[in-house]
């Protein structure tokens, strides 16, 4: 009998590639995935607790499943990730049809806890049949072996993959609820890192894009000598058939100049950072508990960008906080400002249990100016975007090709599509700007030279290069 299963993932990088290992042992215990929810036999949400607004998309989709659960009992649904982490024992209390709830640092056991939940379809057995797994501190060599065993799965991203460094984060930031479901840092073993890397390429895979919530912050030690992220960088980037190499997501202090360095000597390693700034106010920094001033972060952009001259930054903002005034907003403003980002991504801020903001500050800044704020935040990088990539207009950017454009950017106004021999593409620079061009499905998969003729705010159109 063919067994079904389906999943949807909410969240960061982290998330997605959870997502990706659970998948394989699912498939070798005989499951195929379903895009269809309603027919699935095993339905999977990998969710995140960073925001309440995505905690309560998880509740409403466990919420629609409540009726099916009732009338038929045939489905087994799985809550992992790290909303099952924070809420454990909770989610299985509060809805009947959970039936597996399943943390980070558990992910390993997913397949048996839904194989033993499967057994007991149909029956209308007590609730102490159902499984919950929970640890975030548990250093378990099967956990890693998820990692090393892996698989290439391809994403809507083909033959780009993640690759974990590390797991979990020491900083604690006030209103971060990251250390609480994801544990404090876990640094992976180097050969582990570059074997399972070498794999992926000769499955296909060309960029490599290496994760950590604090991924600067890798180290080991070796023959008396701490390695850090820059050799992680030396050694994948000997990988043959390997074309780029990324890494996300970095902090701001605590950043060997020597990762810097092996950005601008190795070719494959992009010249791009994403580099969360979260305020542009020392009050309010402070008052997050970042561990930085804003010009400590202003000194490491421009060091940054005199060692890796191309380079391009992404930051991350939170409006909004406890606290927050007008000139805390107008000092972000000027942030953005100086450092000219290439795009930010912008939060509203939400109160998360557990965490040291919740208990301490009063989450006093009304929703109406936490939106306001936010699209302020966003026009400005707008704007700074839509310049900045102006000056790009006649430049040759080398292009790594993802596949079809689903867009008609090109020629958007013409009802004539492009010929089959030339069809749309789409692709990233090294910097992770997404390129639309004309060119041929051989070009999939391969770097090539596009020279650009227009910008938007988020996205270049050009031409292929002769």
């Amino acid at each position: 009998m063919n067994k079904t299963y389906y999943i949807e993932t909410m969240g960061c990088q982290m998330n997605k590639l959870d997502s990706e290992l659970v998948m394989v042992p699912l498939e070798r215990a005989g499951y195929t995935k379903t895009t269809d929810i309603q027919s699935a036999d095993v339905i999977i949400f990998n969710t995140c607790s960073v925001r309440q607004h995505a905690e309560d998309k998880v509740i409403s989709k466990v919420g629609q499943l409540r009726s099916r659960f009732l009338k038929h009992r045939d489905f087994v649904l799985a809550i992992i990730g790290c909303m099952a982490q924070r809420m454990g024992q909770e989610l299985l209390d509060g809805y009947p049809q959970v039936a597996v709830v399943c943390g980070p640092g558990q992910i390993h056991q997913l397949t048996d806890l839904i194989e033993k939940a499967a057994t007991n379809l149909g029956s209308k057995k007590s609730r102490d049949d159902r499984s919950v797994a929970l640890n975030t501190s548990e250093k378990s060599p099967e956990l890693e072996q998820l990692d090393t065993t892996r698989q290439y799965v391809d994403t809507k991203k083909p033959f780009m993959a993640f690759v974990r460094v590390m797991r979990g984060c020491n900083n604690f930031c006030n209103y971060c609820i990251v250390p609480y479901v994801r544990g404090q840092e876990q640094y992976r073993p180097l050969k582990n890192i570059v074997d399972e890397s070498r794999r992926l390429v000769e499955q296909g895979v060309k960029e490599i894009t290496l994760l950590g919530q604090v991924v600067n912050h890798w180290k080991n030690q070796h023959n008396g000598h701490t390695q850090n992220l820059a050799d992680v960088l030396h050694a994948v980037h000997e990988i043959d058939g390997l074309l780029r190499l990324r890494f996300v997501t970095s902090y701001p202090r605590n950043f060997d100049d020597n990762v810097l360095q092996a950005m601008a000597d190795l070719p494959k390693v992009c010249p791009y950072l994403h580099l969360p700034a979260q305020s542009g106010s020392d009050r309010m920094l402070k008052a997050m508990n970042r561990h930085y001033t804003v010009g400590e972060y202003l000194d490491f952009v421009q060091k940054a960008r005199q060692i890796v001259p191309d380079l391009s930054i992404a930051g991350d903002f939170i409006v909004g906080y406890c606290g927050e005034q007008e000139s805390d907003q107008q000092e972000t403003l000027t942030l953005i400002e100086k450092v000219r980002y290439k795009n930010c991504f912008v939060f509203k801020y939400s109160p998360r249990p557990g965490t040291k903001s919740e208990g301490r500050f009063a989450d006093d800044v009304p929703p109406e100016v936490k939106q306001r704020r936010l699209v302020e935040l966003l026009a400005l990088q707008s704007q700074v975007s839509e310049k900045d990539n102006q000056a790009l207009v006649g430049e040759t950017l080398d292009v790594l090709v993802e596949g079809l454009s689903k867009k008609p950017h090109l020629d958007k106004d013409s009802k004539t599509p492009p010929p089959a021999d030339t069809p749309q593409l789409v692709g990233r620079t090294g910097g992770d700007q997404i390129v639309v061009f004309n060119g041929d499905r051989e070009n999939i998969g391969q770097i090539v030279p596009v020279t650009i003729k227009k910008t938007s705010a988020l996205t270049f159109f050009g031409e292929l290069a002769k």
